[in-house]
């Protein structure tokens, strides 16, 4: 893709998280977003009951399409990063693993979503845990200084996967691990689906990668102890995203480890 295209997809995608994040519009029935209740779409990707009361309310936007934390093995004062934060959800729950001496941050390139993580951050008294805007091409951490990346169903919907990759390897340190939930591609995507830039790009489709591209994406990035771990029974509601047209005949969520 070329720089134009790029930024358009960027645009694309941030206009899209700015409308779900003030509710001007209901998120569409995907990996990014669901019909109406949030809750019950989240359990089915598996947060538990405990999961979904903890959070203060509006942090759950019925976005993504696992439970990274879950995965993370998360510790007592470990510094952590979720890369596309939305309204904070993920980072609340890891706020509790890691308690008072660790510390979470939520980067997302959306201001509205920054807006509302950060209110509900107040609302909910979660001091460890703070919301910066930036691009996950482009982070604003420095060098070395988290232990844990997370992300659930965001770099997917980057145009450039590789500086996602080399930025998250830069901020770790030595030893720091990623714990990522998103959609790979199983077949090759139909063109029809594949060159849509907007609605089904936005909607963590067209945008996917399959398992080789990302291995190679990650040992290029330095990353080790790679893995990278489909989950067919992911299928069961990607199905609905788009109704007639088998997508999940395509893709399915994984989960993605490796370390630094």
């Amino acid at each position: 893709m070329n720089q134009l295209s790029n930024d358009q997809i960027r645009q694309n995608v941030r206009g899209r998280y700015s409308q779900i994040a003030v509710k001007i519009v209901t998120p569409a029935s995907s990996c990014c977003g669901s019909p109406s209740d949030f809750d019950s779409i989240s359990a089915k990707l598996g947060y538990s009951g405990s999961e979904l009361e903890a959070a203060p309310e509006g942090a759950n936007l019925g976005l993504g399409c696992g439970n990274p934390q879950a995965i993370a093995e998360l510790k007592p004062g470990e510094r952590v990063l979720d890369l596309g934060s939305g309204g904070g959800f993920d980072c609340f729950l890891a706020s509790r693993q890691v308690g008072d001496q660790g510390h979470v941050i939520g980067v997302d390139m959306t201001p509205e979503m920054i807006s509302r993580a950060r209110n509900n951050a107040v609302k909910g008294n979660f001091g460890n845990t703070e919301f910066r805007l930036g691009e996950i091409e482009h982070l604003p951490l420095a060098d070395h200084s988290v232990n844990v990346i997370m992300s659930n169903c965001v770099i997917n919907l980057s145009p450039d996967k590789p500086q996602v990759f080399r930025e998250a390897f830069r901020v770790l340190e030595p030893g720091g691990r990623l714990a990522i939930s998103d959609i790979v591609t199983t077949a090759e995507l139909p063109p029809e689906i594949r060159n849509d830039l907007g609605e089904l790009y936005s909607g963590c489709i067209s945008g996917a990668s399959s398992i080789s591209e990302l291995e190679t994406i990650l040992k290029e990035s330095g990353f080790t102890e790679i893995s990278i771990e489909p989950k067919d029974e992911s299928k069961a509601f990607i199905k609905d995203w788009i109704p007639g047209e088998s997508i999940d005949q395509y893709i399915v969520s994984a989960v993605i480890q490796a370390k630094k």
